[in-house]
């Protein structure tokens, strides 16, 4: 990893490009090694679980709205929520606002999926976290996060 002078006194001093290529670097490799130690979770590809995750998370979308917010063109999120309608893992309704359009609501059994997968993560993250990581470095996590969380929505 490309080494970051993290005592620079003045962000000014710290080259956006340097953070952008440790960041891709460190981010690229846990999702890799979370993806590697779960598999495909219930034979779902990884654009379904961002799909029920979305849903979940957000609740009741239409499959435009989904594609946008997911970055896929229109045909390979109707491939996807087909996909999930299929193995009750979403239900279709109509819009009440409009009729032609469709609303995508995740069902029960999607939510249980959703939940699975998300505590055995959270499970494995939390393990190594606390097994290599210092209080003090636990507590330097936490001010990251949100800015994380920024970074992933602007992208």
């Amino acid at each position: 990893m490309p080494e970051i002078d993290a005592s620079a006194a003045d962000a000014d001093e710290v080259d956006a490009s340097e953070i952008a290529a440790a960041l891709r670097l460190s981010v690229g490799r846990i999702a890799r090694k979370m993806r590697q130690a779960k598999g495909s979770v219930g034979g779902l590809a990884l654009s379904e679980i961002s799909t029920l995750a979305r849903l979940d998370r957000e609740g009741p979308s239409s499959p435009s709205a989904l594609a946008a917010v997911e970055g896929v063109r229109p045909q390979a999120m109707a491939a996807t929520l087909a996909a999930l309608e299929e193995r009750g893992l979403v239900d279709r309704s109509p819009d009440e606002s409009d009729g032609r359009r469709a609303v995508m609501t995740i069902t029960e059994a999607g939510r249980g999926l959703v939940a699975d997968r998300r505590s055995e993560s959270i499970r494995r993250l939390a393990a190594v976290i606390d097994a290599e990581f210092t209080p003090t470095e636990r507590r330097a996590l936490l001010p990251v996060l949100p800015l994380l969380d920024r970074l992933a929505e602007r992208l």
